[in-house]
């Protein structure tokens, strides 16, 4: 703040137009205030996990990644995204009706539980997209 005072005040001995200087330094200060960006976990092993491959951490995948699997999106889906963490893919069969049992199934071979992980579970059931 001090350094914007000395700047204001050399403003008429500096700077032929003092509206000119003044709305440099204003913005100047308001490039200086913007929120310094949120650095991700880049480093996350199983970040292929989470619908960018073949296999499906039920633990920390986002309920819409099941979509690209026909039969479980939304209602397997929701209650996987809903019901977890998980130790093992059997224990997602206890919430499911038949039919849902009958479609997850299929693909149970690309399920797979990973430890739970903080920043992903936090958006199993919604990861931002609001309408």
């Amino acid at each position: 703040m001090k350094l914007v005072a000395l700047l204001f005040a050399g403003a008429s001995a500096l700077a032929p137009s003092r509206r000119a200087f003044l709305s440099k330094v204003a913005g100047a200060a308001t490039g200086a205030a913007v929120a310094a960006p949120a650095f991700a976990d880049t480093d996350y092993a199983g970040l292929p996990y989470l619908g960018g491959s073949e296999k499906i951490d039920i633990n920390n995948a986002n309920v819409r990644v099941y979509a690209k699997l026909p039969g479980m999106y939304p209602g397997a889906a929701g209650k996987i995204a809903s019901n977890g963490p998980y130790k093992s893919v059997s224990e997602i069969y206890a919430f499911m009706n038949e039919k849902e049992k009958a479609a997850t199934k299929k693909y149970e071979s690309r399920l797979i539980t990973l430890e739970p992980s903080a920043m992903y579970v936090i958006d199993r059931l919604n990861n931002g997209l609001y309408r």
